[in-house]
């Protein structure tokens, strides 16, 4: 009988918790739990996903050669502790409540996970439990899934065990640490910062700074580089703690930090964004960018490697991934769709095959991540089951006339949930778990962002559109399957505005026409694009090609299936709630296709309270 190297890669216990599941160096499921616990970020241990994955793949431990975790609590709690007593007595009260969780949880992890993982099968080996270091992991969900035999590795987070930015080559099936930055110079945690600062939630909130960015002007750029960060021309970085609070306490800035910009932290329940938060915001967006084209030129001037691979949360920046595009530095970038917390199970796993085990690598001419379609998936049987178990109103279609018809009402103006095989891996819908509506219509994007998301009215929509037409369309010519790179509206497609127009300031600008698809331009007239393919996405592919001959408009817009606070949906019944709790006009869940209208109108709940602001 055939050995069959099954390998399952595990993130847990900080935050965006999640499993992967390889087998001889391919990626046969991946998934974060917070998609099953309805938890966003849900940083608990991944019962849930393991469960579900085992079930799927009917497999028990004694078919799993290995358990890998992402990172190493030993080197982490080290850290922990080494920073509370250089920085004693301050700090005892976080040091007070940080050790309890440590000495229970996070110190003896090995136990902790072999008691976890007994209750889905009692035979569990000990020994196969394994641990990878925190950025390694990191590195080999860029570098092993990418199309490229050897490439420069970048990894930018808040913070692993003690690094915070490494860079490392990556040759074959080997990985070699080159350079790191330590903690607490942390280029995450400094942009982390500023999310708390304007108010918004640390390891969530991120991506609203990179959206609301382009309502100012980097006025602060100057304070930042002079008083927060020393910035050398390689890109290597100290930040001045005399700033900052998260070394000890509970805070990310303390009262220092206020008073250089003459503002106290936004309380976010009480006060509206104001031209100043916007200008912070794209204040500490350009130095983010500065810091990140300095290491880029370095690497490649110094190690002259043509390929970057990129990963670490600070990869989920697509507006800095489009300045490392348009500046040429690298001839091929790849970046791995899940860069969070979440794709470190994904290295974890490759990493232990191919680096570890030394096994051969076959290269992939795109990458091996499959369109990071990698999680659950539902069958008619069990849609049919969950829309009856729901008292659900629908009709099933056939494939052709579903996409007819969807196109058609989208064009119309309808706003329409599409829920379609496997579950995305990573922060994106990118087709299979969306909320798609027309771009061409001036109002979508501030009622997709007040009736559907329930959230901020400056928050951009992305656009899918079809790879044939990219140039056509947009300043770009690569593609970008994962919605990561930023890139500009052609000028052929933009609006000319007024003189009264081009005066506006910050919020002002949003319901300024800017192109012909003003739902998904930004007002710096950017967009952040994702490249839809016949081979990757087929069904996707054709909606998108038939509303473009009914509007001459090869894009939609598509952003994902949830609201504010909620994590993605995963099972038709999710969709369902989310349908019946927002102003989503049509639900189409695979061929199944239901009508708001048509619904009993008692199934509408109040979802817009039942997720915290994020």
């Amino acid at each position: 009988m055939i050995q069959k190297n099954f390998i399952i890669g595990i993130s847990a216990m900080y935050h965006d918790s999640s499993v992967c599941l390889i087998l001889d160096g391919e990626i046969l499921f991946a998934v974060q739990e917070e998609r099953f616990s309805r938890i966003k970020h849900d940083a608990s241990f991944p019962n849930q996903s393991l469960n579900y994955l085992m079930d799927k793949f009917k497999l028990n431990f004694n078919q799993i050669e290995a358990v890998v975790f992402y990172d190493k609590p030993f080197l982490k709690f080290e850290r922990i502790l080494e920073t509370y007593l250089s920085n004693a007595p301050f700090g005892f009260k976080s040091f007070s409540i940080a050790m309890p969780i440590w000495i229970k949880e996070k110190l003896f992890l090995k136990t902790y996970i072999y008691n976890e993982l007994k209750k889905i099968d009692k035979n569990i080996d000990k020994n196969k439990i394994k641990f990878s270091e925190h950025h390694f992991s990191h590195a080999a969900s860029a570098f092993f899934p990418s199309p490229y035999n050897e490439a420069l590795i970048l990894t930018i987070d808040g913070v692993g065990e003690w690094a915070t930015t490494t860079i490392s080559k990556g040759f074959s099936n080997k990985i070699q640490l080159l350079e790191e930055i330590n903690f607490p110079h942390s280029l995450g945690l400094l942009y982390s910062a500023f999310t708390y600062y304007l108010g918004f939630k640390v390891n969530s909130g991120e991506y609203k700074i990179m959206g609301l960015a382009p309502y100012g002007s980097p006025k602060y750029e100057k304070e930042i580089l002079e008083h927060l960060i020393d910035l050398k021309e390689d890109g290597s970085f100290k930040l001045n703690m005399y700033y900052f609070n998260y070394l000890t306490g509970f805070t990310m800035v303390n009262s220092n930090f206020e008073i250089l910009f003459k503002n106290k932290r936004r309380i976010p329940e009480k006060e509206k964004l104001t031209q100043f938060h916007m200008d912070i915001a794209s204040s500490i967006q350009k130095v983010t960018e500065k810091i990140i084209i300095k290491m880029c030129r370095y690497i490649k001037r110094k190690y002259k490697i043509n390929n970057l691979c990129l990963s670490g949360g600070v990869a989920l920046n697509c507006v800095a991934n489009g300045k490392i595009l348009k500046e040429n530095i690298f001839k091929n970038i790849w970046i791995q769709p899940a860069s969070g917390d979440a794709g470190g199970s994904v290295g974890a796993a490759l990493g232990y095959w191919f680096h570890e085990k030394n096994k051969s690598r076959i290269l992939n001419k795109r990458d091996i991540m499959q369109g990071s379609y990698l999680g659950p998936e539902y069958n008619d049987h069990m849609v049919q089951n969950y829309l009856d178990k729901n008292n659900a109103v629908y009709e099933k279609l056939e494939e052709k006339k579903l996409i007819k018809t969807v196109a058609k009402k989208i064009s119309e103006g309808k706003v329409v949930g599409w829920f379609q095989g496997k579950l995305e891996f990573g922060p994106r819908a990118l087709g299979n778990r969306s909320i798609l509506a027309d771009p061409r219509n001036k109002q979508m994007q501030k009622n997709l962002n007040l009736k559907v998301k329930f959230r901020e009215s400056f928050r951009p929509f992305a656009p899918a559109i079809i790879y044939e037409y990219l140039e056509e369309w947009f300043n770009q010519k690569v593609i970008s399957p994962y919605m990561l790179l930023v890139s500009n509206i052609k000028n052929s497609k933009r609006i000319k505005m007024t003189e009264k127009e081009e005066k506006l300031f910050g919020i002002e600008k949003l319901n300024t026409l800017r192109s012909t698809v003003p739902a998904i331009t930004h007002v710096d007239y950017s967009a952040r694009i994702q490249t839809v393919e016949r081979e990757k996405n087929l069904k996707f592919y054709k909606l998108i090609s038939e509303f473009n001959k009914i509007t001459n408009c090869p894009i939609l817009i598509n952003t994902s299936f949830n609201v504010r606070g909620e994590p993605i949906v995963c099972s038709p019944s999710d969709a369902f709630k989310c349908f019946m709790g927002t102003d989503i006009d049509i639900l189409c869940v695979g061929n199944f296709y239901l009508e708001k209208e048509k619904q009993n109108k008692l199934l509408k709940k109040d979802y817009k309270n039942k997720y915290d602001l994020d």
